[in-house]
């Protein structure tokens, strides 16, 4: 008589192999920077060595974010940190909220340890210096591709975020009304002011206003405006 136990306890204790992750496949990018010469080398590199097929390029982030109101959504985003319209890490956090689910890439001259970190920290895929060779141009987007973070180990390291990194993580967790309304706070407005130009109530913009002070973790208007000018916040809202 045959006995199907052996097998069967066998089989339970047969290695089960991990899922492997899908690849995302990448078949266009909007590169966001000023410099046309950059652009174009940057366009050679993502149509050749990164065998992206589609490119477009823009020159200010208010470009992009009308690009992407208006057409396809792309596969991946370049972002330059320097753009004539934005300041700091203002257009990270803005195109995040634009594209939530769509990889960031910033290309920047700015790679020092601590631009990388606070980058990564608000939110984009990978950071890739200007002077990076194109075979590291085609890992970082390889590693994308796969759903990973570039960079990680090199801005990932075990040490006390700055005050700047910070200010990014807890702005970060604004939403997009509030974010306006703190741009307003940081430009002087009063709430009844606030209230007139967003067409919302005052007592909205009181709620508006405590809500962004405890996100914060501060106790007054001046704090939360102090907050934000460490994260260079002055066009980080997006307008309504």
């Amino acid at each position: 008589m045959l006995s199907y136990r052996q097998p069967f306890r066998e089989f339970r204790m047969m290695p089960v192999p991990a899922p492997e992750k899908p690849v995302r496949t990448l078949k266009s990018a909007l590169i966001v920077d000023d410099h046309p010469l950059f652009c174009d080398a940057l366009a050679m590199t993502l149509t050749g060595p990164v065998g992206i097929p589609d490119v477009e390029a823009v020159g200010a982030l208010e470009a992009a974010l009308a690009r992407l109101e208006t057409g396809p959504l792309p596969d991946v985003v370049v972002l330059d940190l320097n753009l004539p319209d934005v300041n700091g890490l203002d257009g990270v956090v803005r195109l995040r909220r634009a594209l939530p689910d769509t990889p960031i890439v910033v290309v920047s001259s700015l790679d020092e340890i601590r631009v990388v970190r606070a980058a990564l920290k608000a939110g984009v895929n990978a950071f890739v210096p200007k002077h990076a060779s194109r075979e590291e141009f085609r890992e970082a987007f390889a590693v994308i591709a796969r759903g990973e973070i570039h960079a990680s180990r090199m801005a990932l390291e075990a040490s006390a975020p700055t005050p700047s990194e910070e200010a990014v993580k807890r702005l970060a967790l604004l939403t997009r009304q509030q974010a306006r309304i703190l741009q307003l706070v940081c430009a002087g407005r009063m709430n009844k002011h606030i209230a007139y130009e967003l067409s919302i109530a005052e007592t909205t913009v009181k709620a508006h206003v405590t809500a962004i002070m405890r996100k914060l973790g501060v106790q007054t208007r001046m704090q939360a405006v102090l907050f934000a000018q460490e994260a260079s916040f002055n066009v980080m809202a997006t307008d309504i």
